[in-house]
């Protein structure tokens, strides 16, 4: 077992190799910035995206109209019923003369054809459904039907397949992009590190020549790779800290583009950052460390 001042000698000399080849430390933590830059950048914008389809499939309602013989108590009875579906966000009572006023107002046009029913009103009491999870659109309409006092179902299901399709294509579309990502990064950061390990080749057969062990010669390697890496990472996090602050406040500055996505649909940073930072200095550490400790093969194998 290594002594502790064996330790501390491997981890004084891979934080020393970061300074005896700085520019190539430098060019491997550009690239690991960059490389983490792009994939992170990529996810966030997917998650994004997925939470403004989410925010705009939970404004999508269902209309349920009740039986004109229906009761006070059965009124009741039934929205309580339909809030308690899983599946639903909000249940909201509309009552006929609502609804009639509600069309009035919205159809000003007809206005010659309202004043000629008087006092009539050919509508029903009814019920706003709110549903958060459009995937089971379909499903909560099913229970509904097998409630009592109701007259009729009214559904956008055209909406809901269309938003279901957009899910479905953007998840597509965004898991290949983020793979190409990575794999290119990943073949940036090998390239990378290998110049880095070609560079002291000379150092590395001489370690072995004079009997140091594979895991001697790779420890000091292994740590300025993870060092590098986890700078890279720091680095990444506050750049994508300031882009994505700057254009939240765009966007929330331009009200029209608000109205349309929905403020909420965009997930605030400071409710992720801390995600953010922990996967940028994991990956980055992980990924420098690593991809050192692999480069040092071919030299080490003499």
């Amino acid at each position: 077992m290594m002594k502790l001042s064996g330790v501390k000698y491997l981890i004084d000399q891979g934080t020393e190799n970061i300074w005896k080849n700085k520019m190539m430390a430098f060019a491997t933590f550009c690239v690991l910035l960059i490389s983490l830059l792009l994939v992170g950048a990529s996810v966030l914008f997917y998650i994004n995206i997925d939470s403004i389809i989410g925010g705009i499939s939970n404004k999508n309602e269902i209309a349920v109209f009740i039986n004109d013989t229906a009761s006070f108590e059965d009124i009741e009875e039934l929205g309580n019923n339909l809030s308690v579906i899983d599946g639903v966000s909000e249940v909201t009572f509309e009552s006929k003369e609502q609804a009639f006023q509600s069309m009035m107002k919205s159809m000003p046009e007809y206005e010659r054809i309202f004043e000629s029913l008087g006092s009539e009103n050919p509508l029903v009491d009814g019920y706003r459904v709110k549903v958060y999870d459009i995937n089971r659109v379909t499903e909560i309409i099913d229970i509904i039907r097998g409630m009592n006092n109701i007259y009729y179902i009214k559904a956008s299901q055209e909406f809901v397949n269309i938003l279901m399709e957009l899910r479905r294509i953007v998840t597509l579309i965004a898991t290949a992009i983020i793979i190409g990502l990575i794999i290119v990064s990943m073949i940036m950061i090998s390239n990378t590190t290998k110049a880095s390990v070609f560079s002291r080749r000379e150092e590395i057969q001489i370690m072995k020549y004079v009997g140091a062990t594979n895991g001697f010669i790779r420890i000091p390697f292994f740590i300025e790779g993870m060092v590098t890496g986890f700078f890279s990472g720091a680095g990444s996090f506050i750049l994508t800290l300031v882009v994505y602050r700057a254009i939240f406040k765009i966007l929330k500055n331009n009200i029209s583009v608000m109205n349309v996505i929905g403020l909420g649909s965009i997930i605030p940073f400071g409710k992720i950052q801390f995600y953010v930072l922990g996967a940028y200095l994991i990956a980055g550490a992980f990924i420098g460390g690593l991809g050192s400790v692999l480069c040092t093969r071919k030299h080490i194998n003499v």
